[in-house]
């Protein structure tokens, strides 16, 4: 790991090999894959996982309940969703707790690769070897080898 800076939270993280984490990251209970790199202003909450060989550009927000497979690219800024309908009180008025609301998973498979500014919504799964376009809007499944853009994401073709 790259102890090059004083400014990163990292609390209850599992780090494999040769992870190069940048300044000014927020980890916390999270898993990183060997030879990962983690990118400036980048959050990784705890319960989601990043997988090995991985690339994560700064300005991305990877929330509790979202797992990277191998080998995949995120661009810059982009953002996971883990509820569908978030809020900030309960019923009652109270601010919200964990108790409150469900984490819903989202997982990216193996050598995806996931345009800046995107938004992955919870719930989702995209599948092997996709590409999904910057500023894209992901809200249902997308399938292996394709590459999907638009808001919000629609399929544009097959890749081999």
């Amino acid at each position: 790991m790259d102890h090059s800076s004083e400014k990163k939270n990292i609390v209850n993280v599992k780090l494999g090999k040769d992870v190069k984490i940048f300044d000014f990251v927020n980890l916390y209970g999270c898993e990183i894959g060997d030879n990962t790199k983690i990118g400036t202003f980048v959050e990784i909450q705890k319960n989601a996982t990043v997988g090995r060989n991985c690339k994560v550009s700064s300005h991305t927000f990877i929330c509790e309940g979202v797992h990277i497979g191998d080998n995949v690219f995120i661009g810059h800024n982009v953002t996971f969703i883990n509820d569908k309908y978030p809020r900030a009180t309960a019923s009652g008025g109270k601010l919200q707790t964990e108790e409150d609301w469900e984490v819903i998973e989202t997982h990216i498979n193996d050598g995806v690769s996931i345009g800046s500014s995107a938004t992955i919504m919870c719930g989702v799964t995209i599948g092997e070897n996709s590409i999904i376009a910057a500023g894209a809007v992901v809200t249902k499944d997308i399938p292996s080898n394709t590459i999907a853009g638009g808001v919000p994401a629609k399929i544009m073709k097959k890749v081999n």
